[in-house]
């Protein structure tokens, strides 16, 4: 592009966009033309393009284009920090995906082993996994989750992943045996329930209440909760 202007028409040929996508910018006043000609033609200029370089860059990123108007509209709008946000959301999706891998692989292997637990009760798991975080997190509230998994570090939240659904496994597994939840060893487990939910919570009582309603929304995974609080009305 050696010219030191383009009609939409040649902008859109030379970008790959659409003109309806530059009449579209326009319009949410997104990227409008610095100059018409004397007809009236719209005339993209050298500064439009480099902004049009910085809106396709952050859409890529996965922003919103209400987002990206607020970012480069921003004065203090610094492309550094907004790589930083994309990487965490990024990342915390990373995490809540390899959650779910795991959640899964287990279900997996304990229907594969015929272990003496009926397999629908771990089919019904995956509903759970199926659930928006945002449905029961505020945006303040999954903010804390973050820094708290930063703090624990990917090694010890796995540990305690694996922990904890071993000891759904084990409960679960009881429960439909029967037993009673006055049981020394199944009051002793959802002890260690109550130690490991602290410690993904921090000990706040709002995250903990808002962990257990995603729990509690698949029906045996209700039933489990419940043998846990009979259990703990035994300490």
């Amino acid at each position: 592009m050696n010219q030191k202007n383009w009609k939409i028409g040649e902008l859109a040929k030379q970008t790959g966009l659409t003109v309806r996508t530059l009449y579209h910018y326009d319009q949410i006043g997104l990227l409008s033309p610095s100059q018409y000609s004397d007809i009236g033609h719209r005339l993209y200029t050298e500064t439009d393009i480099a902004r049009l370089q910085q809106i396709m860059w952050l859409k890529q990123l996965g922003f919103s284009l209400e987002q990206i108007k607020e970012f480069i509209e921003n004065a203090n709008f610094n492309p550094i920090e907004v790589i930083k946000v994309q990487l965490e959301s990024l990342n915390e999706h990373i995490r809540i995906q390899e959650q779910q891998r795991s959640q899964l692989e287990e279900i997996f292997e304990l229907i594969n082993s015929r272990k003496d637990v009926q397999a629908k009760q771990f089919i019904k798991l995956i509903e759970v996994l199926q659930m928006d975080v945002h449905n029961f997190f505020t945006e303040e509230q999954l903010e804390k989750i973050r820094n708290l998994g930063k703090q624990l570090g990917p090694q010890k939240i796995k540990e305690l992943e694996n922990e904890w659904h071993k000891l759904i496994v084990k409960l679960g597994a009881e429960l439909e045996k029967g037993t009673p939840y006055r049981n020394p060893e199944v009051v002793q487990w959802a002890k260690q329930w109550v130690k490991i939910v602290d410690q993904f919570s921090g000990g706040d009582p709002e995250l903990t209440k808002a962990s257990e309603c995603i729990f509690i929304k698949n029906p045996n995974n209700a039933r489990v909760h419940k043998y846990i609080g009979k259990a703990l009305s035994q300490i």
